[in-house]
């Protein structure tokens, strides 16, 4: 492991401008601080202060996510994991981040700068800055719903999107539907991208065939359904399996704001089980994430990343949760 006398030698400066570079000091210049913190992370530096009990810290980074109240989907996530990390004595800070702000920090050089021994990111998108600057960290770094391939220093957890949607189509086949529509999330995240793939892959398990017609990509948001829902009934769907619950919350109003009764004339299941699916008219039908274990999770794995355990990726099960916005076609 590097030395700050090694990396003194690398710049051809002083062990004491090497020092004043790592710990912020005010009489060096921004220009030559970055250049020591760069060349600190490229030669695996790392503080000993850091390690030491009174300095544990650990970041939660989050990004196209709610998390204030608990009706929101990082509410629990983010709660899980600072429930175990604060059972084992360590600091967290939590820090919304924007596209801007990571273009005007370079992911390593913020961590090695504030003191953190690891992170977990959440709701990032694959075309985030930081993301392409994963591939190489040496940071310890979990990721929620995304994946790094070979860097031993980063790992994905996520709940296991081939199977709930698999339950959920499962569950309408049972019920009789063979015109199964789909409304997925949004673009260029990984999460649409497994949930699209795993819906055409059960419903050919299922023996049945896609209408292209009845499946499209929107936004995690209620309004999505205004877009796409009337395509989906004109094409003749008896069953709509939605990308989160929120989709799920506007394709119901969609629905009966066109006559048709949910679940009599058309059957409805979300992803995610938030608090207010089963406070919905009807009662939502949804594919469970455990959020609260996923955080929890979450905290584990990066701590085995810190103590140099390198693991690629955790899936949680999930489950689905049978209510009343789905029934069996007549």
């Amino acid at each position: 492991m590097a030395t700050i006398k090694d990396i003194a030698n690398r710049l051809g400066i002083s062990v004491s401008a090497v020092s004043k570079g790592l710990n912020g000091a005010s009489d060096i210049s921004d220009e030559l601080r970055q250049i020591v913190l760069d060349t600190a992370v490229e030669m695996g530096y790392s503080t000993k202060r850091s390690k030491k009990e009174e300095h544990r810290k650990l970041c939660i980074f989050i990004e196209n996510m709610e998390y204030d109240t608990e009706n929101q989907f990082g509410y629990d996530i983010v709660l899980g994991f600072k429930q175990n990390a604060f059972r084992h004595k360590w600091d967290v800070d939590l820090i919304p981040v924007t596209p801007s702000f990571q273009l005007s920090e370079k992911y390593d050089t913020f961590m090695l700068r504030n003191g953190y021994c690891g992170a977990f990111l959440i709701g990032f998108a694959l075309h985030d800055e930081w993301m392409k600057q994963l591939e190489h960290t040496t940071m310890p770094t979990v990721l929620f719903d995304n994946y790094i391939k070979k860097n031993p220093n980063v790992c994905y957890i996520g709940s296991d999107n081939y199977e709930g949607i698999d339950l959920a189509v499962d569950h309408l086949y049972i019920l009789g539907h063979r015109k199964i529509a789909f409304l997925n999330g949004s673009l260029h995240s990984m999460v649409s991208e497994q949930r699209q793939e795993a819906f055409y892959n059960s419903m050919q398990n299922h023996g049945l065939e896609v209408d292209e017609e009845c499946t499209a990509f929107g936004y995690y948001v209620a309004d999505s359904a205004k877009y796409h829902v009337p395509g989906f009934l004109s094409a003749g769907a008896t069953a709509i399996i939605c990308g989160n619950d929120l989709i799920a919350s506007g394709v119901i109003t969609e629905c009966q704001l066109r006559g048709f009764r949910v679940p009599e004339d058309i059957s409805v299941i979300g992803f995610d089980d938030l608090p207010f699916s089963s406070m919905l008219n009807p009662p939502l039908t949804t594919v469970r994430q455990e959020r609260i274990e996923l955080g929890k999770c979450g905290y584990v794995i990066l701590n085995s990343l810190i103590h140099h355990i390198a693991i690629s990726k955790t899936l949680i099960r999930p489950q689905l949760i049978k209510r009343e916005s789905t029934a069996r076609i007549e």
